[in-house]
């Protein structure tokens, strides 16, 4: 019974745009968990009993919070499921501090990538330009993986259905587009329709890139080794957005302008998303100096 009303329940969400991936394996999970123990209802100690299953507090919280959502929603039909309390597990969320790639240092990223093995292979082509894609345009690794050779077109690229269900166009610089040409000409005509492949000719996988970026961050002596936190692919798009805030002038006109472009261009649905991206670097906080400065001035005369 409760498997079947998680399927409804994903339905539901499915219809308003959610993908609920991890939601369907975990839910299903706790239903299996449910049966089990002869249960058809949630209850609030079978579920405590579930999340705590998972290895650290963080993704106890995480599958309780979840649950939590669904039980509201099973019990809006039926009085007989228990909500559980939001208070049991304690997760402290810590805001990750990317790593903000100077010009210098993106430089010679692109350098280790296009000297990668095997020689006079399509491999150093593509890795060089696919993370010279991600620091130009701010894509998902995800969405860049999933490009096909019929979503480049002459306004840009198209990104089809991603993180929120939407498509949207990306507008590239007429030098991104000759980079992106290039590698075309180089990984030539393959079955896989795939803009990126790999020594097989076939589309790829982040887990794949995640590693050879690792590989590479590494030995430039910018990551402190396995286990520990330090650059990621995904700070490509941070330095993007970061980018951007760095060339608005200080009219707030002009900021808000380009915030909202910038919250189209990534292909997020609420502007909040957008702000998560920026951070202060020297730069901006010179920016904000200086702002600073000429207002204080212009306070006292």
């Amino acid at each position: 019974m409760l498997s079947q009303l998680v399927d409804s329940y994903l339905e539901l969400r499915r219809s308003t745009g959610f993908g609920m991936k991890v939601h369907q394996y975990l839910l299903h999970g706790f239903a299996s968990f449910a049966a089990q123990r002869g249960e058809t209802h949630i209850r609030t100690c079978t579920a405590i009993e579930w999340a705590t299953q998972a290895p650290s507090e963080g993704q106890r919280a995480n599958r309780l919070g979840m649950l939590r959502v669904f039980a509201r929603f099973a019990r809006a039909e039926d009085a007989g499921h228990e909500v559980p309390s939001e208070r049991v597990f304690r997760a402290r969320r810590v805001r990750y501090r990317p790593f903000i790639f100077t010009a210098d240092q993106l430089h010679e990223l692109l350098v280790s990538a296009s000297k990668l093995p095997p020689a006079g292979s399509i491999r150093p082509w593509t890795f060089t330009t696919l993370f010279s894609l991600l620091a130009v345009t701010g894509l998902r690794i995800s969405e860049a993986l999933n490009l096909r050779l019929h979503d480049m077109t002459e306004d840009g690229l198209v990104i089809r259905e991603t993180k929120f269900q939407k498509s949207r166009l990306v507008p590239l610089d007429p030098t991104t587009m000759v980079g992106l040409k290039r590698y075309l000409d180089r990984r030539g005509t393959v079955q896989d329709d795939h803009v990126f492949v790999s020594l097989r000719r076939r589309g790829m996988r982040p887990s794949g890139v995640v590693t050879v970026f690792l590989r590479i961050v590494r030995a430039m002596g910018i990551h402190p080794g396995p286990g520990q936190p330090g650059p990621r692919v995904h700070d490509l798009r941070h330095g993007f957005a970061i980018r951007v805030l760095e060339s608005c002038s200080g009219d707030r006109t002009v900021v808000d302008a380009n915030m909202l472009a910038l919250m189209t261009y990534m292909g997020h649905s609420q502007v909040d998303s957008t702000y998560w991206y920026l951070h202060a670097t020297p730069h901006v906080l010179g920016q904000i100096s200086d702002l600073s400065e000429t207002l204080c001035k212009g306070d006292r005369s």
